[in-house]
């Protein structure tokens, strides 16, 4: 029996986009203020604030790895959805709460649930499609959009809300959407039939010591939550975690990699290649929710015909904005050059985002040499994200679809996660170029003497960009030979 689809796509593809779509507000809407909101309303130094949400943004991506390891092994992708998306609820309705422990707290939970809601609903996707199946990067471009769509609207909303009325209405409004996203996912998870279910139900439901598996899991992710708590209040020592999160994550890809055949093994290695290169590509990408938010602020003529847009909400709305834009350009694109058989190899995709995102910071650079007033225009600002954005459609929505692909079927949902620990050590490292960034106290508030701060680094930003991109093009070939018959 044909499989129905909706605009040759699977129909689930769709149900699996508003799902993730709203959550995607709730998780967008919710990051747009955590900076500003540190600095303006708790009244902590740049520095630490970027350090705080540094170590969020980690692990908040590091968590993914353990949720798809568990959900690989016990619980399956659709339970650990569900679990992940009533975390995730309960940690923004806590930052709704004006009390002083529930920032730390909020944020605590909202990472313990990314981390099982985020790998597995990819995954899902993943499962929608046979091997080779062309439509398969275009339908993660359209996933890709559902995400951005989300985080477009949870931006500008909530972060209209939170800068103009009230931050913790702000947390509470991605509260409310979260719900919404938990709801579309478990009214139409039963047309995903048997996708997604348990991979072993009886050693789901294994007891030890009068618990079962399934409880046991869920018990301690909620104790791993104060631990997250301690860790922000000793954030400097996320330098030794990463790093040693990092080291064990390579050796257990590589380790996992000789013990298979050589195919299966240089498909591998050839995940691995791309996801660190990912980690230099988020560590720049992701200035936007901690840097350039502040940037935003200080230094972008935010006025349009006379009035004054919000620049929290301009800023976390662009880069989705854009997403959403080009989505159907990029998925239409993939698709056609595929059928004349010129669509570029994975690899040369990667190595097209990091020129692009080096010219998108090109131009914030030199609309900074031509602010004679500290203030750069709001199209110079659109136009370098435009160029960003364009680069982040090459990379991210790719690299879903390469981890589908190149990973044997028992570790999609673990290097789904590896995935985003990628990302995790690229928002860690996006907190110390961010920290490069930190205008004194005294100058926050001057745009002509604060743009320096800003200038030089994106200049150099762009540099490395530049410099990444051309290497990946440079080896390619290798990479692309590594893949195999994988298209």
């Amino acid at each position: 029996m044909t499989e129905r689809t909706i605009g040759k796509q699977p129909r689930q593809l769709y149900l699996l986009f508003f799902a993730e779509m709203w959550e995607r507000f709730s998780f967008y809407g919710m990051k747009a203020l955590l900076i500003a909101y540190m600095v303006t309303e708790l009244k902590f130094d740049e520095p630490k604030s970027y350090g705080i949400l540094g170590a969020y943004s980690a692990l908040v991506y590091t968590m993914p790895m353990l949720g798809g390891m568990l959900a690989d092994r016990f619980l399956g992708y659709r339970r650990a959805v569900i679990y992940g998306g009533i975390l995730m609820t309960i940690g923004h309705l806590v930052l709704a709460l004006p009390q002083e422990w529930s920032f730390f707290y909020g944020m605590a939970f909202i990472i313990c649930g990314n981390g099982f809601f985020k790998p597995n609903i990819s995954s899902l996707v993943g499962t929608l499609y046979e091997e080779n199946d062309p439509r398969r990067d275009s339908g993660f471009s359209l996933f890709y959009m559902g995400i951005n769509i989300g985080a477009a609207l949870g931006g500008l909303l909530c972060g209209y809300v939170g800068q103009r009325i009230n931050w913790h209405y702000g947390f509470g409004l991605a509260g409310i959407f979260m719900v919404l996203g938990l709801i579309v996912f478990a009214i139409g998870q039963k047309s995903l039939g048997h996708r997604g279910l348990p991979p072993n139900l009886t050693a789901l439901k294994k007891r030890t010591a009068g618990i079962t598996n399934e409880q046991l899991i869920y018990v301690a992710s909620l104790l791993i939550i104060p631990v997250v708590v301690a860790l922000f209040n000793r954030h400097e020592i996320m330098d030794y975690f990463m790093a040693v999160l990092g080291a064990v994550a390579i050796t257990y890809v590589l380790w996992e990699a000789f013990r298979m055949e050589a195919a299966a093994r240089n498909k591998l290695i050839a995940a691995l290649f791309m996801i660190v290169f990912s980690i230099l590509f988020w560590a720049f990408y992701e200035q936007n929710a901690g840097s350039l938010n502040l940037f935003a602020m200080r230094n972008v003529d935010m006025h349009v015909m006379g009035t004054e847009l919000p620049a929290l909400s301009v800023n976390n709305f662009l880069p989705p904005g854009w997403v959403v834009i080009m989505s159907f350009f990029f998925a239409w694109l993939w698709t056609w050059l595929a059928k004349r058989k010129m669509e570029p190899a994975t690899p040369v995709k990667f190595g097209f985002a990091f020129v692009l995102m080096a010219i998108g910071f090109l131009v914030f650079y030199l609309a900074c040499l031509n602010a004679e007033s500290g203030l750069i225009s709001l199209f110079a600002f659109a136009m370098g994200y435009m160029f960003i954005i364009a680069g982040e459609l090459c990379l991210s929505p790719i690299g879903l679809s390469m981890v589908t692909k190149l990973s044997p079927v028992r570790m999609v949902a673990v290097m789904m996660g590896i995935w985003f620990f990628a990302s995790a050590g690229g928002e860690f490292l996006a907190g110390k170029i961010g920290k490069m960034m930190s205008v004194p106290e005294a100058v926050q508030n001057n745009a002509v003497a604060s743009l320096p701060y800003y200038a030089t680094i994106l200049k150099e930003i762009a540099i490395a960009s530049a410099i990444a991109g051309a290497l990946i093009l440079l080896l390619s070939p290798l990479v692309k030979k590594w893949m195999g018959e994988v298209k």
